[in-house]
């Protein structure tokens, strides 16, 4: 008992340590280069905080949040669809296959001048953007994972009397698929946050924590920009540490092998 809560007590320890090293190493450097433009300290990104985090809190983040929570659930409402009936109906793969392949190939960024000319400078135009980077992987993986399930589970399946292709979708194939979505989700994430940051740094938001960093350059505040960088990676790591708490270790505890 002792033994397993000092072990994770020294997790902690070991991360708080390894975080404080960083940080003096920063320090250490910004000091040697002494040029704020080139290296802000650590001193002076906190100072940058002290003086912004209310609009921080009240205008960016929402602003940012928003845009990525629009964009993944635009995503998930498009990709999971197509990527379970493709994954199960072979005339709805050999339909869908051609038209994904021409259209995932082409970067998230590259649709930003349509974003603009469709939706202006609002939301949507920002969500538009993160959807084109999240929903691909999602449905790939999600097809992935249809596709894999073994046929000895529908065959059983319809022994016990689930004939119809929802049920066997709802109950079978869904369920064994579940740990390839929820990986196809966590990379969407990662994607979704990066096509944030990029969509609102060129003009399609005129806020947000992106907007912020490119604003914040052309004024060669580079505190602020380290700042607002330092914030989107923290919040990347909470999306991403959240996810992996909810999904994989609760719901998909049952998948979980001698790692646990």
């Amino acid at each position: 008992m002792f033994g397993g809560t000092l072990g994770h007590w020294r997790k902690y320890w070991i991360t708080a340590l390894s975080l404080m090293s960083l940080v003096v190493i920063w320090q250490l450097a910004a000091m040697t280069v002494d040029d704020q433009v080139i290296l802000p300290s650590p001193i002076q990104v906190f100072a940058a905080f002290q003086s912004s985090w209310q609009e921080i809190l009240t205008e960016d983040l929402p602003t940012s949040l928003l845009h990525f929570i629009m964009g993944m659930m635009a995503a998930l409402l498009i990709a999971l669809p197509i990527g379970m009936i493709m994954g199960w109906f072979r005339l709805a793969d050999e339909f869908f296959d051609p038209i994904i392949e021409i259209i995932r190939p082409i970067p998230p960024l590259a649709w930003i001048p349509f974003a603009i000319i469709w939706f202006g400078l609002t939301n949507e135009a920002a969500a538009f953007i993160i959807f084109m980077g999240a929903v691909f992987p999602v449905l790939i993986n999600t097809y992935v994972g249809f596709r894999s399930l073994p046929k000895v589970y529908v065959e059983s399946a319809k022994v016990l009397g689930a004939i119809k292709d929802v049920d066997l979708m709802r109950y079978i194939a869904f369920p064994f698929a579940l740990p390839s979505i929820a990986g196809g989700v966590r990379i969407a994430m990662g994607i979704a946050w990066m096509c944030l940051v990029a969509a609102e740094m060129f003009g399609v938001s005129t806020s947000g924590l992106g907007y912020q960093i490119w604003y914040n350059y052309s004024l060669h505040k580079m505190n602020y920009v380290l700042l607002y960088m330092i914030i989107l990676g923290l919040l990347g790591l909470l999306i991403d540490r959240s996810f992996r708490y909810v999904v994989e270790d609760k719901m998909l505890r049952w998948r979980v092998g001698l790692t646990q």
